[in-house]
């Protein structure tokens, strides 16, 4: 076995998600800035599809007995009894990626073991950034004296947004790419991000993942625990916000759902 092969051996799961997740970050901006490359739609298929492929080979040649489950990708029934499946987003926020200027797009790799998140990243390229589940360590206390900031999706809002709002007195961000909403409660640029109508395991368990992993609150709308590698792969709603904010937004929550 040469010095390559016993690196790659040696990488933990969380550096395995963050060098795979930054490094197709990095393909995506080439792509992107590369003047003879398509536009619009067309650009976002061609991203979707080259990170894809990188990712999927990556993994396979780093984990080759664990399972992908990607939204580019076909599904195999055979992740429903693999112990270890990757849950990947070659691009989380295709439509973002397409548009000049935007940096709220995002990949997305986490490692979920027996149905649990174990690890994940997500690299937010344009934003010169990869948020991982390993580190570094962010605040966890948000900006002070400031009143909480909830961000959701720029085309899909959530219905209860405003009465949860007006119920906390919060401001209201949109955005694109979960990851990149998830990246800024992290980072604290948002106090809490808040989804509902239903999105896939691949928009949510990197983002999960690393939220999680730093000490903030994520669960569901009604603070059930999120699920994954399930026989459909659907991730009803979601709340990841700080932690201490958590009781009041499921409170919130909770009364706007009785209206």
């Amino acid at each position: 076995m040469n010095d390559r092969s016993v690196h790659r051996a040696e990488r933990t799961d969380e550096a395995l998600a963050e060098e795979i997740a930054t490094a197709a970050g990095e393909l995506l901006l080439r792509l992107r800035d590369d003047p003879g490359a398509p536009q619009g739609r067309a650009l976002g298929e061609a991203g979707d599809a080259a990170s894809h492929d990188y990712i999927v080979g990556a993994l396979r040649t780093a984990r080759p007995d664990d399972s992908v489950l990607s939204e580019e990708g076909a599904d195999d029934p055979a992740r429903l009894a693999a112990a270890r499946v990757w849950i990947v987003d070659p691009l989380d926020g295709t439509r973002e990626f397409t548009e000049p200027g935007r940096t709220d797009w995002a990949v997305h790799v986490a490692l979920a073991v027996d149905g649990r998140l174990a690890c994940g990243a997500v690299a937010l390229p344009a934003q010169g950034t990869t948020l991982s589940s390993a580190g570094p360590a962010f605040a966890l206390d948000g900006a002070a004296g400031r009143r909480p900031r909830i961000v959701a999706s720029r085309s899909r809002p959530p219905a209860i947004l405003d009465d949860v709002a007006s119920a906390l007195g919060a401001e209201v961000v949109l955005m694109g790419s979960a990851g990149a909403k998830a990246g800024a409660v992290v980072t604290g640029d948002v106090d809490a991000y808040v989804h509902a109508g239903g999105q896939w395991e691949w928009d949510v368990a990197a983002p999960a993942a690393v939220a999680a992993a730093h000490g903030f609150h994520v669960s569901r709308l009604d603070g059930s625990p999120l699920a994954f590698n399930q026989p459909r792969p659907w991730s009803p709603d979601l709340l990841l916000c700080r932690a201490d904010l958590a009781p009041r937004f499921l409170d919130a929550l909770a009364a706007a759902a009785l209206r």
